[in-house]
């Protein structure tokens, strides 16, 4: 017997409308669901992030106040600038000569710079890396659908740079600053985080990976820094030859759209605007991508492996090498530019010196943020922009325990344990892919000093005087390798947060803990402070210490990872 079925009726028109404030409300409460997800995960790197950001800005002032206290002291840094396009890449537009003008101009761009490093990586971490893991899959089948995470991301990195934007512009103004002009600094690094979170969030669409995505993202961030160095080192001089106006370049990126509200002297709100809009319009293209693409999909697609694998890949080291030498080769890029930097300033500003009586009180400022030590200035110059090279050799490292930590939580590590690799081969491998990192990034930047130095005039001595200077920074970041390889063993769940809290901190404490005052105790805490001293008369008691400490932390990782079971997810 055949029974009868109905076809399906649509749903009346006044059903559905009476059921729209329902589905509102219920979209509502997705958002702040997952609205409260993002910001419960990102509780502690946004801290330290915003803490960080915020302290910079705040001993900022303290730090030109106690090395420059006078006009006529800051009348020097901004002549000795102005007069030296490479200073001018490396901080900013000079607006004056007052504290407050000075400041902004020594310290912005970096802040900016960071705002744009946190806002990429907190967009690629809840978009692009979400479907890595297939968790947008499984919350795309729920009422969340596939656009309200986006939406929750967006909300997310914006409430997080209006938190940094009100942080930084109270910590300058906490730091003596005026209140309006301290506000506009702050809107100034908040409007590039913005801008940048929206150019995380496109590029998310686009890759394929995450690793790409940030990749990719980190780039276009320290472009923006370099166009806009560009546009000040190639402005022009106005005024009473203290102002400077940038030229083109300048306003192809969101830092050189902070630097032109001039904080402190006009106060300019209008170019913030501009990061508003560019911050618009890319969303607009991300949310129409992400309802035409497929989950999972990227429009970049990924280039086609060999065939057959490389004999390299038969082995741990060869594998772990594999996985990580597009970062490592970032970082050595990085370190060659700022090696670059290193050799031609200081030519530059030892010649300006020894031709200008009037700069001598800049060496003092030099050796306050090096290792201290007497010698040539071009040496010492070179040792103090080596602290930072340091910085980057111990970032290099962490990222290398840091993939450790995430082949073991996504599980490829176990899988690998199937084989007879045992568990102190896979750690040591990964250990000696980061001294091999370190070594390269040290040998760039030393090799990339000298060469500019002495095609800059100087003599075949800064050749000996850069390597030294690479050298004193190899105990620091194996003391970083060493350590955090450690914490990997122990805390393995705490490893990404704990390492990049522990980095931030120690380069914070240790490069600019002189310049603000702090205690020798606490300064003595960090690991780059005892940087061995190679200018002058050597001393490696503080090289040596930190290499036992980087061998007795990696031995202990070794062994113990041997008593502890992989900890997934």
């Amino acid at each position: 017997m055949s029974t009868a079925t109905s076809a399906p009726t649509a749903e009346p028109l006044s059903s559905r409308s009476a059921n729209a404030p329902a589905r509102r409300q219920s979209h509502v409460h997705t958002l702040g669901v997952l609205l409260r997800q993002r910001i419960r995960r990102d509780r502690w790197q946004l801290l330290v992030w915003i803490v960080v950001i915020a302290l910079l800005a705040m001993f900022s002032a303290a730090s030109i106040q106690n090395t420059y206290g006078d006009p006529a002291g800051r009348a020097e840094l901004v002549k000795l600038a102005i007069a030296n396009p490479a200073i001018l890449m490396l901080r900013g537009l000079p607006q004056g000569t007052g504290l407050a003008s000075v400041t902004f101009f020594e310290i912005y761009t970096f802040l900016a710079l960071l705002a744009g490093l946190m806002s990429t990586f907190l967009a690629v971490r809840h978009s692009r890396a979400e479907e890595e893991s297939g968790r947008a899959e499984l919350v795309a089948s729920t009422p969340a659908a596939r656009i309200l995470p986006t939406v929750a991301t967006l909300i997310h990195g914006v409430l997080a740079n209006v938190v940094l934007a009100v942080l930084t512009g109270l910590a300058f103004a906490a730091s003596g600053l005026p209140l309006d002009g301290s506000l506009t600094a702050g809107a100034a690094v908040g409007g590039a985080g913005i801008a940048f979170l929206a150019v995380g969030l496109l590029l998310a669409q686009l890759m394929m990976t995450s690793r790409g995505a940030n990749g990719f993202a980190a780039g276009i961030v320290v472009l923006a820094y370099i166009l806009r160095g560009i546009g000040d080192a190639t402005g022009t001089v106005t005024g009473d030859g203290t102002h400077m106006i940038s030229t083109w370049p300048s306003w192809l990126t969101p830092i050189g759209w902070g630097e032109q509200s001039a904080a402190y002297t006009a106060n300019d709100w209008r170019p913030l605007l501009l990061d508003l809009g560019l911050a618009a319009v890319l969303m607009a293209v991300v949310f129409w991508l992400q309802s035409v693409r497929d989950s999972g999909a990227g429009l970049i697609p990924e280039r086609a492996g060999r065939r057959d694998a490389r004999a390299m890949l038969s082995g741990p080291v060869g594998l772990a090498w594999r996985l990580q030498w597009p970062t490592i080769l970032g970082w050595v890029i990085g370190g060659l530019f700022t090696g670059l930097l290193a050799g031609a300033l200081g030519s530059v500003v030892s010649s300006s010196i020894a031709n200008d009586p009037s700069l001598a009180s800049i060496r003092k400022a030099i050796g306050a943020i090096g290792p201290g030590g007497s010698g040539p200035l071009t040496q010492i110059f070179i040792s103090a922009i080596f602290s930072i090279v340091g910085v980057i050799a111990a970032t290099c490292a962490t990222q290398v325990v840091i993939r450790m930590r995430q082949e073991e939580a996504s599980g490829s590590a176990e899988i690998l344990m199937s084989t007879p690799l045992s568990r102190v081969r896979w750690l040591l491998s990964f250990i000696t892919v980061g001294v091999v990192a370190i070594v390269l990034v040290l040998l760039a930047a030393a090799v990339a000093s000298g060469l500019s130095a002495v095609s800059a005039g100087e003599d075949g001595s800064v050749m000996n005087a850069s390597f030294a200077a690479a050298a004193a920074q190899l105990p620091v970041s194996l003391v970083y390798l060493g350590v955090l390889s450690l914490v990997f063993t122990l805390l393995p769940s705490w490893t990404i947060g704990l390492s990049w809290t522990l980095l931030g901190l120690g380069a914070f404490v240790g490069i600019f803990g002189g310049l603000i005052g702090l205690s020798k105790e606490v300064h003595d805490l960090s690991p780059f402070s005892h940087t061995p001293v190679v200018v002058g008369t050597p001393d490696w008691t503080g090289g040596y210490w930190m290499f036992g400490i980087a061998i007795v932390a990696a031995v202990l990782a070794a062994v113990l990872v041997r008593r502890r079971d992989f900890a997934i997810g």
